[in-house]
């Protein structure tokens, strides 16, 4: 009951209350995330890339055994 309230006072503050209590909050949260240091961001940047590499060598030599399967089907 008490949050139904809550919400309604919220709801009939105006636009500008609304969009400074959303950004406050927005702001709160922020401050509470563990950002990654650089050695982090690297490794994990690194990792992508050998992944998308990865999955690129893959469906690329799945996609010529398929071109050739069908070559010699159709031919």
């Amino acid at each position: 009951m008490a949050n139904n309230k809550v919400a309604k006072k919220q709801d009939e503050a105006p636009l500008p209350d609304r969009v400074r209590t959303y950004i406050d909050g927005v702001m709160r949260e922020v401050r509470l995330v563990t950002w990654p240091n650089r050695e982090q961001v690297r490794a994990t940047t690194m990792v992508v890339l050998i992944t998308v590499f990865a999955f690129a060598v893959f469906f690329g030599v799945v996609d010529y055994v398929l071109a050739l399967a069908q070559r010699s089907i159709y031919k």
